[in-house]
């Protein structure tokens, strides 16, 4: 079958199987083992945007998504990795509890999140994904299943989150959920002029727990970087709001011509001037200020049939600022601006060997698939490499294994821990090939 993640590019020819339990999850490799086809890599809701959970052979791992068990004074949850973000937050928000650390979507599995290590809004103060996650339980290749923690099996811990699914296929979790007293956040909106104000009001604010920047991407001179930072805290009220559901879905794939220069700077430009309460706090419900895109189904439809690239950097904080200004130059001389561009700040880098957060910032932006593109994107990452940064794996659907190796640099041991537990000879994605993983 014709198989595509979240950014629809590219496609893959695939061969799906959802085996329903641990047992046959096993059963599945041992089959795989002894064919010719050695090619498979699991994959949960597909939410990675390139082509890290396509391979020759994919296994879902949706039909493991059960709780095990909760400890209510600890906050530990226990679960099965095909188990959504939002299956967690539907049912322990009203019970006072979130997740340490949240992406951009709340439709990704848990095992997905430990591969990806995933980051949100308070990197700075929380670290990533991985750094709440107290144990997990991985298949190996070899069949046998190991517990992994940072006292048990350190080493293949490390690999594990962050290590895109190329050490085996993570069964279980452990999670260290967070005490809240609300499920509204506080929110504080800042409008910046220029990609300078915004790095001097990320500064300003660092004691704030959550804090991203929309960015106007084709905002030019003066008004290069221009932006609306979002502070964020849990409310204290004690009110508690039942998730609302998604209501609206772009039935099918946009015309592509519709994303030109014009309708994204018009976009920009009125979404930059729209109103707001400056210093002002504001009362919003969680999933509007961490998954704004959830709302619609499908979004991903809007940049057409042919898809789209998300461009996710980050660039250490003696160049950020520097680098972060030469991007915005190029993508706004290119013409291939994004409406969905996004600045965050990182906190520190932890010991997981392909985590991608560094202390520095992070940008996103989103490309449609169209002529130019790919020669555009070649380009920034020469100026992130310049600047000693990298790109986000689960993002990524066309770095070069050259990038990858010289701004990875545990890179050789994660290949080295797979040759260990004969993880080469099993889990590889197109992403694995084509880095040299």
């Amino acid at each position: 079958m014709k198989m595509h993640s979240w950014g629809r590019y590219p496609v893959s020819d695939t061969v799906l199987e959802a085996p329903r339990s641990r047992e046959s999850f096993a059963r599945h490799l041992t089959a795989l083992r002894d064919s010719d086809d050695r090619q498979i890599i699991a994959r949960g809701m597909g939410r990675s945007y390139g082509d890290s959970a396509l391979s020759h052979t994919v296994l879902a791992t949706k039909s493991i998504d059960n709780f095990i068990d909760f400890d209510e004074d600890s906050g530990l949850l226990r679960c099965a990795a095909g188990l959504t973000l939002d299956a967690i937050l539907q049912v322990f928000m009203p019970r006072g509890w979130f997740l340490a650390v949240v992406p951009g979507t709340r439709y990704v599995s848990v095992g997905g999140a430990i591969a990806s290590d995933v980051h949100g809004k308070n990197h700075h103060v929380d670290g990533t994904f991985c750094e709440h996650v107290t144990e997990l339980t991985l298949l190996l290749a070899s069949g046998d299943i190991l517990k992994c923690s940072r006292a048990e099996n350190a080493p293949l811990f490390h690999a594990t989150c962050a290590g895109m699914g190329l050490t085996g296929i993570v069964l279980e979790a452990t999670l260290r959920l967070r005490r809240i007293h609300s499920s509204a956040i506080e929110q504080r909106t800042i409008r910046t002029n220029s990609l300078e104000e915004a790095f001097e009001k990320f500064e300003q604010n660092l004691d704030c727990t959550y804090s991203v920047a929309w960015l106007d991407c084709l905002a030019t001179g003066q008004n290069t970087g221009r932006s609306l930072l979002f502070l964020g805290e849990h409310a204290s009220d004690e009110r508690f709001v039942t998730p609302r559901k998604r209501s609206l879905s772009v039935p099918f794939s946009s015309p592509s011509f519709l994303l030109n220069r014009y309708s994204m700077g018009l976009f920009n430009n009125v979404y930059f001037h729209k109103p707001i309460r400056a210093g002002q706090l504001q009362r919003i419900e969680a999933f509007q200020y961490f998954f704004p895109l959830d709302s619609i189904q499908h979004w991903n439809r809007l940049y057409g049939r042919r898809g789209f690239l998300q461009y996710q950097c980050v660039i250490p904080d003696e160049g950020a600022l520097e680098g972060m200004r030469k991007i915005l130059n190029m993508v706004s001389a290119a013409g291939k601006g994004s409406f969905l561009s996004v600045l965050k700040k990182f906190g520190p880098a932890n010991q997981n060997l392909l985590s991608f957060p560094m202390r520095g910032y992070t940008l996103a932006m989103d490309f449609k698939f169209e002529q130019g593109v790919l020669p555009l994107l070649d380009d920034l990452d020469r100026v992130v490499a310049d600047h000693g940064g990298r790109l986000y794996l689960a993002k990524d659907a066309r770095m070069s294994a050259e990038f990858f190796q010289s701004s990875y640099p545990h890179w050789e041991q994660m290949r080295e821990l797979r040759r260990e537990f004969f993880a080469d000879s099993l889990f590889h994605s197109l992403q694995s090939q084509r880095l040299g993983l």
